[in-house]
């Protein structure tokens, strides 16, 4: 781990779970955000989450993401661990197309929440999106770049459909 301070500490249950997660990693550089990325699970080895989260946070952490599959309550897991923003991806790892991800992740108790997105790799790019948006709520400079990142896609899109109608 760099001596800088990471902003965004990335948890996978799985190294299977990367194919999906990595979709994180371009975004979160793009806007100069300083991440770290494990795999830990909730279930095998939750001393080690613990310690992760309270590690994360002593080096200033002030965003997870969490990604699992099946049961999923990583997610959860960290946020019953921690006070800062939690964001879980969905993974589609059973025989149920990601629901039973989405359920779990999604169905938190009162007072531990998990900003929850959508299962799969549009889900892991929303989720950087949105860690940069908590980011940018003290961070005028990144809350520029996320202007100019959205005018952006605006400007992708309707340069599509001029080409599209030319």
């Amino acid at each position: 781990m760099s001596n800088e301070t990471t902003q965004v500490a990335i948890i996978m249950g799985s190294d299977s779970d990367l194919p999906v997660v990595e979709a994180i990693f371009p975004i979160l550089d793009s806007f100069d955000v300083k991440y770290t990325k494990n795999v830990m699970s909730a279930h095998r080895t939750p001393h080690a989450v613990m310690d992760l989260i309270k590690n994360s946070e002593n080096n200033g952490c002030k965003v997870f993401i969490a990604a699992a599959g099946m049961a999923a309550h990583l997610a959860g897991a960290v946020a019953a661990h921690s006070t800062k923003p939690v964001i879980g991806i969905p993974i589609e790892s059973g025989g149920m197309g990601g629901i039973d991800s989405l359920l779990s992740t999604a169905m938190m108790p009162p007072g531990v929440p998990v900003a929850t997105v959508a299962v799969g790799k549009s889900g892991a790019k929303n989720s950087a999106i949105l860690a940069v948006q908590i980011l940018a709520t003290g961070d005028e400079s990144l809350a520029e770049k996320l202007v100019a990142y959205k005018q952006n896609m605006r400007d992708e899109v309707l340069a599509k459909d001029k080409k599209l109608n030319s």
